[in-house]
């Protein structure tokens, strides 16, 4: 039996239309879809630039149904649920991204670096931890690191903080050595109060070596080698503060005079030691510091009239009045103690970051968890 052609000649016009109307109905269709998703993507853009955030959720959600396999899309939807506060829908976004087998390398570690950020804003701390943890060797490594260092320090993990410290001292993002010294310090206390206090000393002399030009680890040193009965070693702990960081004297002043006054030798050269840094930078920590250390009572409480000489301090003359004989005694504890409570606002510290202010001085402001924003004076002194 002999094969017609006929057959296949009048089979390739057919097949020809067939295919033509197969590709043109193809196209119409990538048309429609193409006209869709663009739309409702820069329909979500216009929310989002009048910051109508619900209504731009809305069309990057139609957007992304529309178009599941876009990567961007879908970064823009999860940052939109973290700014508003929904964490959980965000996690979701961040993790069927993550999921998706088709992601480049970059895209993969961008959604890592996006679902980390989403554990950290609804404070699930650990798991932050683990998605920061996996961007080492990334682009997104030092703000990582940057985002680890907060959660160690809200969580007082110190041992890693300074791990951390450490490594971005090493990077771009700048000096670090005076945080690294915190967390030692930090890490020092608690061996102390544990009753390791030959750890203590270790660690704080370690911080005083990797921040010289930091007042804490110095200034911590000297209280415990005076706790620990050492008052040489804690009166040359001293003496470097004041060389290395003059300004900070005027926390150190108190505990510089009563080593002094345990050591009548040095009593002399600390007292010239007070008055000079006073001349230069007059501080009534360290006119309390001079009176404790003058031998006559009278000459140490002129110090207060002195200090009236240069500035209008109520808390001096409180202290002036406090050792003074008035005409009529009766009315001498009434003075003192409207001076005594107008004068104790002012003996506080001030943070320089967000104001807080507190009666003691903190080297970690407990209001903005600023490192090292109090000044080292007083209220009245600022």
């Amino acid at each position: 039996m002999e094969f017609d052609f006929t057959w296949v000649l009048l089979g390739f016009p057919v097949a020809f239309t067939l295919g033509w109307l197969a590709s043109r109905l193809d196209l119409r269709q990538m048309r429609i879809e193409n006209r869709q998703a663009p739309k409702a993507y820069f329909k979500g853009l216009n929310f989002l630039l009048n910051e109508q955030q619900d209504q731009a959720i809305d069309a990057f959600i139609e957007a992304v149904q529309n178009d599941p396999d876009t990567s961007e899309l879908h970064f823009a939807l999860g940052n939109l649920f973290r700014r508003r506060g929904e964490y959980d829908r965000a996690v979701r976004v961040h993790e069927h991204l993550m999921s998706r087998g088709d992601l480049t390398q970059s895209e993969r570690e961008r959604a890592q670096h996006a679902l980390a950020l989403d554990f950290l804003k609804a404070g699930l701390l650990d798991r932050a931890e683990a998605a920061l943890r996996k961007l080492e060797g990334t682009p997104f490594e030092e703000e990582a690191w940057l985002a680890l260092l907060s959660i160690y320090e809200r969580s007082r993990d110190w041992v890693h903080a300074t791990e951390i410290a450490a490594r971005l001292g090493n990077s771009a993002q700048g000096n670090f050595s005076a945080r690294q010294a915190h967390y030692l310090c930090e890490q020092a206390s608690a061996a102390v109060a544990s009753g390791d206090s030959a750890q203590g000393l270790k660690t704080l002399t370690n911080a005083a070596v990797i921040a010289p030009a930091s007042a804490r680890p110095l200034m911590e040193l000297a209280k415990l080698q005076n706790q620990l009965g050492h008052t040489q070693d804690a009166l040359q702990t001293l003496l470097k503060l004041v060389k290395t960081v003059p300004q900070a004297l005027p926390l150190a002043a108190g505990l510089l005079a009563n080593i002094a006054a345990q050591r009548p030798d040095d009593r002399p050269a600390t007292l010239a030691l007070l008055k000079e840094s006073y001349a230069q930078t007059p501080s009534i920590d360290v006119i309390e510091a001079i009176v404790k250390l003058e031998q006559d009572p009278a000459t140490a409480r002129q110090w207060y009239v002195q200090h009236l000489t240069h500035e209008t301090s109520l808390i001096a003359a409180g202290k002036w009045i406090a050792g003074e004989k008035l005409e009529d005694e009766r009315h001498h504890t009434l003075i003192q103690r409207a001076l005594d409570h107008a004068t104790k606002p002012l003996m506080r510290y001030r943070c320089a970051a967000c104001g807080f202010e507190a009666t003691q001085h903190f080297w970690h402001c407990p209001g903005c968890q600023a490192w090292d924003s109090y000044p080292a004076r007083r209220i009245e002194e600022l």
